[in-house]
């Protein structure tokens, strides 16, 4: 009778525990919570195997307590080093609460441990086998399901979280490809050309240069800072924002780069901004007028070879609620002048011994092809910055606006 007995509790113990994984199985398959997948996984040890002490750690960059029941409250840190877990018991301290562990289970996919459960091993009494011990191989098979199951959720989530980052991210490369100019303007009056490479899919560099009516063009080239789709979302909010100034309201160049600060602290709340070369140029008069707000300052040169950097303006914009100060350039240009306005991307570009391609590169190689077309000069300055980098990346955005006032 007694050997009955012991089979008839064996075959009630196996009966149980086909159903606690049918249970958990079932709840993965009905996309329940984590949370809930939690509380159905303890109420299996809590309940049904008398495991009083548990903490299960998982791997998210740290070892991360992922389940916690009868300990003391405050004792789940976030471990870093797996070194922790290789310790024959472990003892975690709160304040003056102890709590220890005798057993400590390794959960691995694919030969590597993905978490670590902790037990309290304790027994029902001298005589009896603990419920640890006793349950060892089954505890490990449930919770080998249970974490591989919430893996695999988070990694579907990664995933969409991904495609919807992918999503913005073509979403922004569209918006920028329509804010870039399709077409530079071919007249007599002037010679544009223009080079433009994101170092990643989206960008946050933006050149213009637009015709404000038969005299008057107004040109640009702007940095915000940060990349990505945030960078760019603030770029096409500042270039709809620029253009409108210039076509439909106008005013002087004072005037607008205090506005574009204010719409640029509205739009950013003081967690980015914006360099920015701005300038006009009238052909009748052969005026400049320009403000740099902080930007890398423009290469003017003359046909004579003499070369000078537009430096007069003010800070960035987005920087302070107020700029406290603003300067305007004003030059004639003599004809045949060349401006070269171009973003950092340039000229901090780096070679493999981390020097910088620079400023006095760049005036060479202008000077060197002062009388070649621009789109010719751009080339040049592309390919010389090719050569210097060698095989190393490039590490922001390029852009490159030149203009020969003819």
């Amino acid at each position: 009778m007694a050997g009955i007995g012991r089979l008839t509790e064996k075959l009630k113990q196996r009966d149980f525990k086909l159903n606690a994984l049918l249970e958990i199985t079932k709840a993965i398959n009905e996309n329940l919570s984590v949370d809930e997948l939690l509380a159905e996984y303890e109420r299996v040890l809590r309940e049904e195997l008398s495991i009083e002490k548990l903490m299960l750690y998982t791997e998210e960059g740290h070892w991360k307590c992922l389940l916690a029941y009868g300990i003391s409250e405050g004792i789940a840190p976030q471990i870093q080093e797996e070194s922790f877990f290789k310790q024959k018991s472990i003892s975690l301290v709160s304040g003056k609460e102890t709590e220890s562990f005798d057993i400590i289970i390794p959960i691995y996919q694919d030969e590597k441990p993905i978490a670590y459960l902790l037990l309290g091993d304790v027994g029902e009494n001298e005589l009896r086998m603990s419920p640890v011990i006793k349950h060892m191989r089954f505890i490990e098979t449930l919770t080998n399901v249970l974490v591989v199951a919430i893996q695999n959720r988070n990694l579907v989530q990664e995933k969409m979280r991904q495609e919807l980052v992918k999503k913005e991210l073509e979403l922004a490369a569209e918006m920028q490809a329509i804010l870039l100019p399709h077409t530079l303007p071919k007249t007599g009056d002037f010679e544009v050309s223009a080079v433009y490479k994101a170092h990643q899919q989206v960008g946050g560099d933006y050149y213009d240069f637009v015709q404000l009516n038969n005299d008057e063009v107004m040109f640009c080239m702007a940095d915000v800072s940060g990349k990505g789709v945030s960078a760019a979302f603030l770029m096409s909010n500042f270039q709809a924002y620029l253009r409108s100034i210039f076509l439909y309201r106008k005013g002087e160049l004072k005037e607008i780069v205090t506005e574009l600060n204010d719409r640029v602290m509205h739009s950013a709340m003081g967690e980015k901004y914006i360099t920015l070369f701005l300038g006009t140029y009238n052909k009748s008069t052969r005026k400049l007028q320009y403000i740099n707000c902080g930007h890398n300052p423009p290469i003017l040169a003359d046909d004579n070879g003499y070369t000078q950097l537009l430096k007069l303006g003010s800070i960035g914009l987005g920087m302070f609620e107020e700029i406290p100060k603003i300067a305007v350039g004003e030059l004639t240009l003599p004809p045949a002048s060349l401006l070269v306005c171009y973003t950092d991307g340039l000229v901090e570009t780096e070679n493999d011994v981390a020097q910088e391609f620079g400023t006095e590169q760049l005036e060479k190689i202008i000077l060197s092809n002062i009388h070649a077309p621009v789109g010719t000069i751009n080339t040049k300055i592309v390919d010389a910055l090719n050569l210097f980098k060698g095989s190393m990346p490039f590490t922001d955005d390029l852009a490159i606006l030149s203009c020969r006032f003819i």
